[in-house]
């Protein structure tokens, strides 16, 4: 069973807060369309992504998602950060793109 702190570990993401949970890892969906990871992101899937803004976080909320991975060392808006800090969800940043981080978290997962 993974967690966020493995996932964190083994992906080598860097960590813009710690005031998340640490909860089980078992699914992740990739997209930068937020109405798109509405209608069809699995809840409590890891949303990896490029945006970065406060309307992120909503969507990863309503999805109940335990992490957001933002990819290619996007900045983060400080009202972005704290709403992560309010809801308890890891904020993480790589400068990998999606499909790297993509790939690497299916194989990751596959194995588990």
């Amino acid at each position: 069973m993974m967690k966020t702190k493995d996932l964190i570990n083994l992906l080598k993401l860097e960590v813009l807060h710690d005031s998340f949970q640490d909860r089980e890892i078992t699914t992740a969906y990739t997209s930068d369309l937020l109405s798109d990871v509405m209608g069809n992101a699995p809840d409590e899937s890891v949303l990896i992504t490029i945006q970065s803004h406060k309307n992120t976080m909503a969507v990863a909320s309503l999805k109940d998602s335990p992490a957001i991975i933002i990819c290619n060392n996007r900045p983060v808006p400080d009202d972005f950060l704290e709403a992560a800090k309010e809801e308890g969800v890891a904020l993480l940043r790589t400068a990998e793109n999606q499909f790297s981080v993509s790939g690497k978290l299916y194989e990751i997962l596959k194995e588990q």
